[in-house]
């Protein structure tokens, strides 16, 4: 097994979208994640495992009923499992979070956008749009479905009318 490093400004130049973390490693039982944060996310926690987030570039609040913490590049908050936050950017960052896999299994915070980057040609055919999707439950692609915690959208992709 050839052991390869991740050029994290590489990985985030090979997508745009907000809010949807992109899979470029794993340690142990944990997925390793980039993803690039605009405006707010909804609250949240998570009841199996903590979670990391680490600020590459821009900043990064991240909101909790006792008190917000405020992440600069190079800061980095780990979030106990079961305490209830929300992530929130005025102008986008590009975050790095370190979360056990079976978040996403849980439809918690992000599934619907994981996505691996990962090395060599599948890295090349993900510059090329052509991503690896991750699956949700019984293995459907969970792709563009705007799914959040509780079946909400984004409040930036609601229609009108809609939760």
């Amino acid at each position: 097994m050839a052991i390869e490093k991740v050029n994290l400004a590489a990985k985030f130049r090979l997508f745009a979208d907000n809010f949807r973390p992109k899979i470029v490693g794993e340690v142990d039982d944990f997925h390793v994640k980039l993803v690039k944060v605009l405006g707010e996310f909804v609250w949240h926690r998570h009841e199996k495992e903590d979670e990391l987030f680490l600020v590459v570039k821009g900043r990064l609040t991240i909101r909790m009923r006792d008190g917000d913490v405020v992440l600069e590049p190079g800061e980095f908050v780990v979030i106990p499992r079961g305490v209830e936050h929300k992530p929130e950017a005025r102008d986008e960052a590009h975050v790095l979070l370190d979360q056990g896999p079976r978040a996403a299994a849980r439809g918690v915070w992000f599934e619907a956008g994981h996505r691996r980057l990962c090395h060599g040609a599948e890295s090349r055919r993900a510059a090329a749009g052509r991503f690896s999707s991750s699956r949700g439950r019984r293995g459907r692609s969970q792709r563009g479905r705007g799914h959040r915690p509780g079946g909400a959208a984004p409040a930036a992709t609601r229609r009108p009318g809609r939760p």
